[in-house]
């Protein structure tokens, strides 16, 4: 079965406006990793923009985008959240957050006017980024007697994950990362050295 590890997300955060019948509705776009990161985020956005009337959002992570939220907060069921998460969809992005900051203009927009802008502010952050395609990597820890280096860095030399840390000693140690589809087989080669003991860590 074919690994599928590549995603496409933002490199840095990014911004987008859209005004309606003076409503302002200031959007924020940020590249995430974890969900732990979200609540910091919005929380800050809240604090620069204290007088705005709603700070909804709506975030989406990992590969098969099963791990996402959306937020109105406070505005209508679904006509803040849901769009901005439809578009983090439309556009095939993960890994990201994006909040938008409304300033109410005195004129209600109704359901219809209120998804539509915020599906706009949406659309300018995500529009005045620079996407950027990832691979989901495989992190392995790597023990070893110091007799068997020359058999393991030959692998690594071959293979050419990337070295998170290395330490060097009677017993050797390395943490590694290796794009997903091609994790396997590193392994593989790995765990075929005498003494040798490989520990998967996590997928990121």
């Amino acid at each position: 079965m074919e690994i599928i590890d590549l995603y496409k997300t933002i490199e840095r955060p990014s911004e987008g406006i859209y005004k309606e019948k003076g409503s302002k509705f200031l959007a924020f776009a940020y590249p995430i990793v974890s969900e732990e990161e979200v609540k910091p985020l919005v929380q800050e956005l809240k604090t620069t923009y204290y007088d705005a009337r709603h700070h909804c959002y709506a975030w989406q992570l990992g590969i098969d985008g099963n791990l996402f939220r959306a937020n109105d907060d406070g505005e209508p069921s679904g006509t803040a959240g849901k769009p901005i998460l439809g578009q983090i969809r439309s556009h095939e992005l993960t890994n990201i957050l994006i909040v938008v900051v409304r300033y109410f203009g005195g004129i209600k927009l109704g359901t219809s006017g209120l998804i539509h802008a915020y599906k706009e502010a949406a659309a300018d952050a995500i529009l005045n980024a620079k996407i950027a395609e990832k691979t989901e990597d495989a992190y392995y820890d790597v023990q070893f007697a110091y007799d068997a280096m020359n058999d393991v860095m030959r692998v690594i030399k071959e293979e050419e994950p990337q070295i998170i840390n290395q330490q060097f000693d009677l017993n050797c140690s390395m943490t590694l990362a290796k794009r997903c589809s091609q994790s396997n087989a590193m392994a593989s080669r790995l765990g075929k050295i005498d003494t040798v003991r490989l520990t998967w860590l996590y997928n990121k």
